[in-house]
């Protein structure tokens, strides 16, 4: 089976510059994406002040706006003020078993989640985390340790995972650990990988493949590598980033693409019982 994934920090659904009103051109943006499973991040459920100043704000959260008649959504509700609130969510093909949001701030300045969604493809269980990670170094390093122990107690340690989102780590500090805790690889892992010429000169250097993340950020001209997406039980048939003008317009940073290739099934079991309910 073949999944076509995309993970996009929205940006509240408001410009990056001018703080105009994107909503409805990012729910285009994402129709001509045509992802079978989207990772959203920075999305509000709810935004009183906005929906007063523009009319043509929507009524419904942005989660339920972006997915409208034809996809699943789950909401992840992490940073809330008084006149609404903002976090995670997925947007799905396919129907969502269950949904958590795990509260994953790591001081009071920075509100953080993890939504954890159960997707079912027929005989399959696929287990998704939609991330974001804090500003600070130390705290994305805690954050990264309540990932992989979110991942461990919710996920047989076969099943096919999908964690993706903004994790701020313009560094790439952390993926060697997702990768050797986890099993998982990023999706620009195979690109780096399969370059012929850098592969040789590093086998000739006695050294393995260089791992480097697509750059996502700014939208307009990226330069620093900030989201991510790192898969297990998918082989990797490509992916992109989506950077440019037009893609500048809707939100500060470039959405990722990928498509893959299911390898692993397992079959479907009653999903573990996580502390937190997530909003759909």
């Amino acid at each position: 089976m073949k999944l076509r994934i995309a993970t996009w920090n929205i940006h509240k659904g408001i410009s990056a510059l001018g703080k105009r009103p994107r909503v409805h051109g990012i729910k285009q943006a994402l129709a001509g994406i045509a992802a079978d499973v989207v990772f959203l991040q920075e999305v509000q459920g709810r935004h009183d002040l906005l929906a007063l100043k523009h009319a043509s704000w929507p009524s419904k959260g942005q989660h339920e706006f972006l997915a409208g008649d034809t996809q699943h959504c789950a909401y992840g509700m992490n940073a809330v003020y008084d006149h609404g609130h903002h976090g995670n969510a997925l947007l799905s093909s396919y129907p969502i078993a269950s949904a958590c949001n795990h509260d994953v701030s790591d001081h009071a300045f920075e509100s953080r989640g993890i939504l954890h969604c159960v997707l079912a493809l027929g005989a399959a269980e696929v287990h998704c985390y939609v991330v974001h990670l804090g500003l600070f170094a130390g705290s994305r390093l805690r954050q990264t340790d309540a990932l992989i122990e979110a991942v461990q107690a919710t996920a047989p340690p076969d099943a096919p995972l999908l964690i993706a989102g903004d994790f701020n780590d313009w560094s790439n500090a952390l993926s060697d650990t997702l990768r050797e805790r986890l099993d998982v690889v990023e999706v620009f892992d195979e690109r780096m990988s399969s370059s012929r010429f850098g592969a040789y000169l590093r086998r000739l250097a006695g050294r393995g493949p260089k791992l480097a993340p697509a750059r996502t950020f700014p939208a307009a001209m990226p330069f620093l590598q900030l989201d991510r997406m790192y898969v297990r039980g998918f082989r990797v048939l490509g992916a992109s980033v989506l950077h440019g003008a037009s893609w500048a317009r809707l939100s500060d940073h470039a959405p990722i693409v990928a498509e893959l290739q299911i390898e692993t099934v397992t079959p479907a079991a009653v999903p573990q019982r996580d502390t937190e309910p997530a909003h759909g």
